[in-house]
């Protein structure tokens, strides 16, 4: 065996296959794979192969769509016969309806048709129960074995070696970066390495001491004998009935999602380690846990009760705790992921090919994949225990519908605000992201029944969240954001790394606080945050809580490439942070304090409040005045409380992140992650403000100041129709756009969205758009950004 290579790809199922295939389409020839024992020996071989397109998440629809035109060209058992999905609750007939215009939105042919044309596409199924259908003819199935092969096949042509029966032993770092691997064949100089392992992707990880949060899961399906004699029927799936089926040949495979799974591990610590030498081999059957879906299967196919089972296969497949692929570079660098792929690694691989060889050539994915990446796993997931708690509560509500809203319980509570018991004892209702317990609303609050918005955006809905919301604009609101991402940049190097990756000039007076971005060379906005500047050689960082781990893994990902030595950590837990806001919010204050307060908006301060010092930034996310004001943890509750009561006397109101959403809405204020991310440019959000292209910066040269497509702030003509996000946004008759993100403001009492709109008349402010929201089109307009208090006075 040779004993260099530029890449060397660990795993010889479909992702490994397909990564290879594609990094020699993007002209890399020296690719080695490596495989422990035969192609497709892990999970690939009993694999269910089916290939459903449409998924909630706009880039994982993309990469499905890839994989399909790509299965059309392969030698690979690919049948395109279509896809049925079924309701059997009015409820889930709502969801479909709104998946079909997410599927107008991609030119996807998703159709609503009727449970007669459900019943003539698979006559095998009883309608009894079914109120509705949907229908995606390009949909299909394909053999997962014979897929692997012709990836791999094609990789081979393009010049990858694939070497089987070799067993990886080690993975050798040096300052940092991956240098090689180990063999029981010999060993390898390198320069990069893919682990494409599968259920094997964390192990191999601890070989180059990278956590990989997988947890092998058992998952079954049985193969019946023949029981039809129809040449084509389409994939079926009846998510309320947690069951889906493909053909197979005259007989048809069924499988499903149980509410009792079953990880499978050999070890009771480490919950994802497999024996070493379980290669091509399957789980015992375990009928017991298939009873459920079984009877299930009865109900919606009558002929399963007497067909005969030809087999049960019961595999395992490696999950993540939420249920999206693992992809990208890790924090060793030139050590990539491309696993945990959830049960849908057949329809995702051949996207996963093409993203990960585009981010290993480009060092860019060339798509918005922040929810894929591996880097969003934050410390907690080091915790094996934690990890599978997470992973067995995606697994059993795989079905599940998703309100928005929806919140999960699995592990709970484990990271607390200091002010948590405070909440608690004044009938908080708490959400939870990036493991923080955070508060969404309180119960307290007047009934407001007639602003309950129509559909899923009313389901989980409170009137609470209005008002916090009107409290904050009539007097004061206090929010705890103690959740949000707190990053330290410092030493020399520290003002000259961010001046390079932030598009705002960051390197200001001591005491500056600036709001920037940071692009990645296509010039998407790969992080949205603040920068305060506490010394020469000191700066803070504050991001969104779920944007903290791939904000910190980028940091050091550009300090690596510059060879910065600037030191970058992740403070979170360190501060509190609470933002007092409103009107109200300076007499509040100033009677808490001796130091003035007369420093400028977006800037920043050291004071006292009450008894604890603090850090006052002057900024808003909700368009009214006040502060955050960030204390060390162990003052937390002394301030929450100081301040609480402090601005009792004043009317204020203790507020949640509902209300945020809501306020933030009426100022116009883009969250990442949703409204702007890294396929969306400053100039294209509407924050060319922050740009200032006189200086040297990551992406400047990719930025075009008169951008396609603008966002644009849309207002519906029914305030209770209320667009959550993926709603198509139509102009003349035709879709343009999606939603990218919405809600009501309480203010100014009206539906707001927020969409990328072409340049031209159809974005013109008072331009008539029409956005459909659970199978309605509901008009609307363009407006004039921001709906309150447009020159900023507040």
């Amino acid at each position: 065996m040779s004993d260099s290579a530029r890449i060397v790809i660990i795993g010889g199922g479909v992702g490994g296959a397909s990564v290879a295939y594609h990094l020699t389409r993007r002209g890399e020839r020296d690719v080695v794979l490596l495989e422990r024992d035969e192609l497709t020996s892990g999970s690939t071989f009993h694999s269910a192969g089916l290939v459903g397109q449409l998924r909630s998440d706009p880039t994982l629809t993309r990469m499905n769509q890839y994989s399909v035109e790509l299965y059309r060209t392969l030698d690979a058992g690919w049948t395109e016969c279509g896809g049925v999905k079924l309701a059997s609750t009015p409820e889930r007939m709502a969801e479909i309806r709104r998946q079909i215009g997410w599927a107008r939105t991609f030119g996807l042919p998703l159709e609503e048709i009727s449970v007669a044309e459900a019943v003539e596409l698979f006559p095998l199924m009883d309608p009894s129960g079914v109120v509705g259908a949907a229908y995606l003819p390009t949909d299909g199935q394909v053999d997962p074995s014979m897929l692997c092969y012709a990836l791999a096949a094609r990789a081979r042509e393009g010049g990858a070696r694939l070497r089987t029966r070799t067993r990886v032993l080690g993975i050798d770092v040096e300052r940092g970066r991956v240098t090689g691997v180990r063999t029981d064949q010999g060993d390898i100089a390198c320069e990069i390495v893919v682990n494409c392992g599968g259920m094997f992707a964390a192990e191999i990880g601890r070989m180059a001491g990278v956590r990989v949060p997988i947890v092998p899961m058992s998952h079954q399906y049985v193969v019946t004998d023949a029981c039809h004699d129809h040449a084509v029927l389409p994939t079926l799936r009846d998510p309320d009935l947690l069951v889906y089926y493909r053909q197979e040949v005259r007989g048809l495979v069924m499988g499903g999602y149980e509410r009792t799974c079953a990880p499978w591990t050999a070890s009771e610590t480490s919950y994802d380690a497999v024996p070493a030498d379980f290669n091509g081999r399957l789980l015992p059957e375990d009928w017991p846990r298939l009873e459920e879906i079984s009877a299930n299967s009865r109900i919606r196919v009558p002929a399963m009760a007497d067909v005969g089972i030809r087999k049960l296969i019961n595999g395992p497949e490696a999950f993540t705790p939420d249920n999206e692929f693992c992809l990208g570079e890790t924090e060793v660098g030139g050590l990539f992921v491309a696993a945990g792929f959830c049960a849908h690694g057949i329809a995702g691989a051949g996207g996963i090919g093409k993203v990960m060889a585009e981010w290993i050539v480009e060092g860019d994915p060339g798509m918005d994949v922040h929810h894929m990446d591996v880097r969003r796993f934050g410390g907690r997931y080091r915790s094996p225990s934690y990890t599978v708690k997470r992973s067995v509560e995606n697994y059993e509500t795989y079905y599940d519908i998703r309100y928005p809203g929806h919140e999960r319980g699995a592990g709970r509570p484990l990271r607390v605000s200091p002010a948590y018991s405070w909440h608690a004892a004044h009938g908080a209702v708490f959400g939870e992201k990036a493991g923080w317990e955070r508060v969404n609303h309180y119960s307290t609050g007047p009934a407001g029944e007639d602003e309950r918005p129509r559909g899923w955006a009313g389901r989980l809905w409170s009137p609470a969240v209005g008002a916090e919301h009107r409290a904050t604009r009539t007097t004061a609101g206090l929010f705890d954001e103690s959740s949000f991402a707190k990053i330290e940049v410092t030493g020399p190097d520290a003002a000259g790394l961010l001046e390079w990756v932030c598009d705002n000039r960051v390197a200001r007076q001591v005491g500056a606080v600036t709001y920037t971005q940071a692009l990645n060379r296509r010039g998407g906005i790969e992080c949205d945050f603040t920068v305060t500047r506490r010394g020469e050689q000191e700066f803070l960082i504050v991001t969104g809580t779920a944007s903290g781990s791939h904000d910190l893994g980028w940091l050091r990902r550009q300090a690596r490439l510059t060879g910065s030595t600037a030191r970058i950590a992740d403070v979170t837990g360190q501060y509190a942070c609470f933002a007092l806001w409103g009107p109200e919010a300076r007499d509040i204050l100033s009677g808490l304090t001796p130091d003035p307060l007369d420093f400028p908006f977006m800037s920043a301060r050291e004071l006292t409040v009450g008894d604890v010092p603090a850090l006052a930034q002057r900024v808003t996310f909700v368009g009214e005045p006040g502060w955050e004001l960030y204390c060390s943890s162990e003052y937390g509750l002394a301030l929450w409380e100081t301040l609480w009561r402090a601005g009792e006397p004043y009317g204020l109101a203790a507020g949640g992140y509902r209300a945020i959403d809501s306020l933030r809405l009426e100022k116009g204020y883009r969250v990442w992650g949703a409204d702007i991310g890294p396929e969306t440019t400053p100039y294209e959000a509407g924050l060319g403000f922050c740009v200032k292209p006189d200086k040297d910066f990551l992406g400047r040269d990719a930025l075009d100041p008169d951008p396609a497509r603008r966002l644009r702030c849309l207002t519906l003509s029914d305030p209770r129709a209320v667009a959550l996000g993926n709603e198509p946004v139509r102009v003349d008759g035709r879709v343009v756009a999606r939603v990218t993100s919405g809600g009501y403001g309480y203010t100014v009492e009206q539906s707001i969205a927020y969409a990328y709109l072409p340049a031209g008349p159809g974005a013109a402010v008072e331009a008539e758009v029409e956005i459909e929201v659970e199978g309605d089109w509901v008009p609307g307009v363009v407006v004039r950004e921001p709906l309150l208090g447009p020159a900023g006075s507040r």
